[in-house]
């Protein structure tokens, strides 16, 4: 049995549901939004690349080293980006969490926090994870400052560690949460869902709106892996 089973994660409007070939167009109009494929840091799929990004990660959660999610809007469906378990070892009871990214006009609103709020949850309480990681591009500050405001503690930079989409390589940094540290975590992901928080151009506009709390750049399109 896998470690990650099928398993479909919800609260605030927001629904992680297993990824499948039936979201591809609405994967790519994520994308879309923002041109997001245009950002040398994330691996999110260009357009005409969507449909194998998917067939990728349903190979890989069939290897059992990769679990991946579409991040939805629980109330029409509407994909609003994507989510992974990843580097899943069973043996440890460790997994990290990564190909993460959101639709530019789903930026600060809930939905990102509201995501590790249930991967978390689920890693933590279900799984029982003794560990969960990140790993982001060296160059990718706006998701370095995202994990470390979850709580995560950096454990080093490996160097010359993959290559990028336009050919660089990159440095990757390294993050981790022991499950000792998580109700802490917990306690101020939910602090920062339950508070009220202002919109300098009021909510996303034909997007899933803010409930209740603050997402403050917790990676936006910026993403990590």
């Amino acid at each position: 049995m896998a470690f990650v089973a099928p398993v479909s994660l919800n609260a605030r409007g927001v629904a992680l549901v297993p990824l499948a070939l039936y979201h591809e167009a609405g994967l790519r109009a994520a994308a879309a939004d923002g041109a997001l494929w245009n950002i040398r840091v994330t691996s999110v799929p260009e357009p005409e690349s969507t449909r194998k990004y998917i067939e990728d990660a349903l190979s890989m959660r069939e290897a059992g080293n990769r679990f991946a999610f579409a991040v939805t809007d629980e109330a029409s469906g509407q994909v609003l980006g994507s989510s992974s378990y990843h580097d899943i070892l069973p043996a440890v009871k460790r997994v990290e969490i990564g190909y993460t990214w959101y639709a530019k006009s789903c930026q600060r609103t809930h939905i990102n926090t509201t995501c590790k709020l249930l991967l978390l949850t689920h890693a933590f309480e279900t799984l029982g994870c003794h560990v969960v990681g990140w790993r982001t591009d060296n160059f990718n500050f706006a998701s370095q400052a995202a994990i470390e405001r979850l709580g995560a503690k950096k454990d080093g930079v490996i160097r010359g560690h993959a290559l990028r989409r336009d050919g660089t390589i990159r440095d990757t940094v390294m993050y981790s949460m022991r499950s000792g540290e998580w109700p802490e975590a917990k306690a101020q992901l939910l602090y920062l869902l339950d508070k009220p928080r202002q919109f300098s151009d009021g909510p996303p506009q034909g997007k899933l709106a803010p409930s209740g709390g603050s997402d403050p750049r917790s990676g936006g399109a910026w993403g990590h892996q």
